[in-house]
């Protein structure tokens, strides 16, 4: 059973999701921020990864499927395993710097994808530069989108673990079985 901490950290990350529905600028959504704010706030690694991509899953079915999706997939994994790393520094600083490799993260993956795997460029290393250099203005926005949406996700959950104390992370006690 989710506790109100968990419960309101999932409705967060698919709150994020959702911003993938509404009108923004190419690659300015929630999604970076989304995923590594669940490496990052979600209690067990599983749910970490389960989580943001089932969200992910379901704004797809909703705006329709497409190809290269494993690689848009597995950098959003990656990105929740940097989040990971954020568990213990969860600083405003560390959250910056894991957004912008989040977004590089995800640059550098997805535009390998569309030139490994579309007829968009030529598979030489001049093709995959030019694919590159194409992307640029995606990452711009993705950075930007980024930064934004990570600020806005973990500084709003800061500030309502501040003023709702059952949102605290707590520790598990770990049950001695009786003997």
């Amino acid at each position: 059973m989710l506790n109100p901490r968990q419960t309101l950290l999932a409705a967060m990350i698919f709150v994020a999701a959702a911003s993938r529905l509404i009108p923004h600028p190419p690659n300015m959504t929630a999604l970076t921020a989304m995923a590594l704010f669940a490496g990052a706030t979600l209690a067990r690694p599983r749910y970490a990864f389960l989580v943001p991509l089932a969200a992910l899953v379901l704004s797809d079915l909703l705006i329709g499927f497409y190809s290269g999706m494993v690689f848009v997939y597995g950098a959003f994994a990656a990105t929740v395993g940097i989040g990971l790393l954020l568990r213990q520094r969860r600083r405003p600083l560390a959250i910056g710097a894991a957004s912008l490799a989040g977004s590089a993260l995800f640059y550098l993956v997805t535009n390998f994808g569309v030139w490994a795997s579309s007829s968009l460029y030529p598979e030489t290393g001049a093709g995959l530069v030019a694919c590159y250099t194409a992307g640029i203005p995606f990452f711009r926005n993705m950075v930007e989108g980024d930064l934004f949406y990570a600020a806005v996700l973990f500084g709003s959950f800061a500030l309502l673990e501040r003023l709702v104390p059952a949102l605290k992370d707590c520790v598990p006690v770990k049950r001695v079985p009786a003997a």
